[in-house]
């Protein structure tokens, strides 16, 4: 059995599906400032100054997590999108009993 090629072989598929990777982030990458800063101006607006530590851990996490899931999304799109989870192939297809 043949391997299919990846689309993402080609150099210029993979150089406009990295392109649109990084577009996504660097929108991404501004959405996530725009709400870290929202919900920093309303812990201060609920709670006052408390400490640094509460709003640098609010920003850290918040921050963090909205980019590590952009990032994750982001790689999912981009192998779906270009046929890249098209061209794996499976080892055990022709060991499974039918049915």
């Amino acid at each position: 059995m043949a391997i299919p090629s990846s689309p993402l072989d080609d150099p210029a598929n993979a150089a406009h599906a990295w392109a649109r990777y990084k577009r996504i982030m660097a929108g991404m990458a501004w959405f996530t400032l725009a709400v870290v800063g929202a919900v920093l101006a309303l812990l201060f607006w609920q709670n006052g100054f408390v400490s640094i530590n509460l709003y640098i851990a609010a920003a850290l996490g918040i921050g963090g997590m909205m980019l590590l899931t952009a990032a994750l999304m982001g790689l999912v799109f981009l192998s779906s999108g270009t046929g890249h989870d098209a061209a794996v192939v499976n080892p055990l297809d022709d060991d499974l009993p039918p049915g």
